[in-house]
């Protein structure tokens, strides 16, 4: 299907789908497994967590926000990422 298709869709359908997409990398699965625990996160734990280099985990993260599924505040140098909750709901 091309992404042409998706103006055939409804827009819940195709929001579901931009979701399951993100989820369908297991470092993603694993990130958000993460964020759940401590309810909050810094993107430098991830990477200790992860066997991941930082960049790929940077990627992964930013698959996800840019989904909403989760969040992220600039404090100081770092960004402290936490599980979107209204998108969860």
């Amino acid at each position: 299907m091309g992404i042409t298709k998706t103006e055939h869709f409804t827009s819940r359908q195709n929001r579901i789908a931009a979701i399951a997409r993100a989820l369908g990398h297991p470092a993603r699965v694993a990130i958000l497994e993460h964020l759940v625990r401590p309810q909050t996160c810094v993107r430098g734990d991830l990477v200790d967590e992860l066997p991941l280099a930082q960049a790929t985990v940077s990627q992964h993260l930013k698959e996800l926000k840019n989904v909403g599924l989760i969040k992220g505040e600039t404090e100081g140098t770092s960004v402290c990422y936490c599980i979107n909750e209204p998108v969860w709901k």
